[in-house]
């Protein structure tokens, strides 16, 4: 067998077997050291790095398992062949649950040492380049945060790429959860202005009465508590990028002042007569699916719309990229840490979930089994009821279910429930529950403290 130079570590305690399969590994042009005790071993195998173990079982200091377990310890693990004595198979079979490879029971020959360490060395030449092809595959489907093999998302990778060293003002369309504000991250690392700020503002999230002073700032003075000048988010951004997310939520007269930033590259501060010079990259995204229809209504500036709509990047809800989930769920599970994995069947079922809550919502499911597995595989019954399958009904746990309410109340304890779904597939959060619910946020707190 054409090997390449292969670093074994011998470890046996008798002399004259010791050299002997050292002296025969040599010959087939292997970098061989040897150990004559379990200590030794240990040792050498915490200061250097081997692809074949070939350990006694038998052995002074530590025994061959506890080497076994040394070596599976390692990363790599080098492979390992046991040698047992007195034809016993028992202590086989345990090296074997320890990870061992294979086994060889005193007295052997030399020829069947060898064929053995062949048929380990091509299994380990397999394992290797499954490895590096999961790498190759890994690296492809990687792009800075964002995980997706499918051809929507190479597309959506191919367009970031294309327009990050520009300063073309991009605007970022998909639904909640499916990872916007990782696209104007990857924009602003892949740009020019990578060692800038990346300042990111929610425009959903600020009541309209204070808009303004978060992203111009103020004066000191300009109202009843500004205590002292503070910057807005368009200043903190200057030499990087602002992300403005849920754009189409933003005030109408906080439009008109966004446009003259655009076109001017000055703000004036609340309360303040001075231009201050910008030079920012601005980033959008909105999870409307028509922001023209808003323009069309009067809801939306059209002059705003076309300054923002230079270099539009559409993000596809996850049901539309279905074969992205196992990538999605190993990329989760590496970045929890530990040890699991996700079993036969559990993967069909995250497969034929539609996740109203796209990535985000794939992301809590992730999290939530692998609390809930601990270190071990994440089964079914580690899943939500949405995704395994077993759902409850809207009344079922409520107290008198079977007794017919009056209408008012069996709508209040259905709008409830739906409400709860709603948060619990947007992640907790009350803006994407209100989207997937196709309310205002405001009438969704309302509903809350009802």
């Amino acid at each position: 067998m054409d090997t390449p130079c292969k670093r074994i570590l011998v470890v046996e305690d008798d002399p004259g077997l010791r050299f002997t399969l050292t002296d025969h590994l040599e010959e087939a042009e292997f970098s061989v050291v040897g150990a004559g005790d379990g200590l030794e071993a240990v040792r050498l195998l915490a200061a250097e790095t081997f692809d074949i173990v070939v350990t006694d079982i038998r052995l002074p200091g530590k025994d061959g398992l506890e080497v076994l377990k040394e070596a599976k310890a390692k990363t790599p693990a080098p492979s390992v062949i046991t040698i047992t004595g007195y034809g016993s198979v028992e202590s086989a079979v345990a090296a074997m649950k320890l990870g061992a490879e294979d086994y060889l029971t005193k007295p052997f020959s030399m020829e069947e040492f060898m064929m053995l360490l062949n048929k380990v060395l091509r299994v380990r030449a397999l394992e290797e380049e499954n490895r590096d092809l999961k790498k190759l595959i890994a690296s492809q489907s990687r792009f800075e945060e964002l995980v997706g093999k499918s051809k929507a998302m190479q597309e959506v990778f191919g367009l970031v790429s294309l327009v990050s060293d520009t300063d073309a003002t991009v605007l970022v369309l998909g639904e909640s959860g499916t990872g916007k504000e990782l696209i104007a991250k990857a924009l602003h690392r892949r740009g020019k202005r990578k060692d800038g700020p990346f300042v990111a503002l929610n425009c959903a999230a600020i009541p309209d009465t204070l808009f303004e002073a978060e992203l111009f700032g103020f004066e000191k003075g300009a109202f009843t508590g500004a205590l002292r000048r503070t910057e807005g988010k368009i200043e903190q951004a200057h030499g990087g990028t602002l992300f403005l997310d849920e754009i189409a939520e933003m005030p109408l007269p906080a439009q008109a002042k966004l446009l003259r930033v655009l076109q001017e590259r000055v703000i004036t501060r609340i309360g303040g007569s001075e231009n201050v010079p910008v030079d920012i990259r601005v980033v959008t995204a909105t999870n409307k699916d028509d922001l023209k229809a808003m323009v069309a209504e009067g809801n939306f500036r059209e002059d705003l719309f076309y300054r923002l709509n230079v270099f539009a990047v559409r993000l596809p809800p996850l049901r539309e990229r279905l074969e992205d989930v196992p990538l999605l769920v190993d990329h989760f599970i590496e970045k929890l840490g530990g040890n699991r994995r996700v079993s036969e069947s559990s993967l069909p079922l995250l497969m034929n979930y539609d996740f109203p809550g796209n990535v985000r919502e794939l992301w809590n499911i992730v999290e939530r089994a692998s609390i809930l597995c601990r270190e071990g595989m994440i089964e079914p019954k580690h899943l939500p009821p949405e995704v395994s399958g077993v759902r409850v009904a809207p009344f079922e746990e409520i107290p008198d279910a079977g007794k017919i309410l009056p209408l008012k109340e069996a709508v209040r304890r259905f709008e409830l429930d739906h409400i709860q779904r709603a948060l619990r597939a947007a992640g907790g959060s009350r803006t994407g529950a209100s989207e997937l619910l196709g309310i205002g946020r405001k009438a969704l707190w309302e509903r809350l403290k009802d």
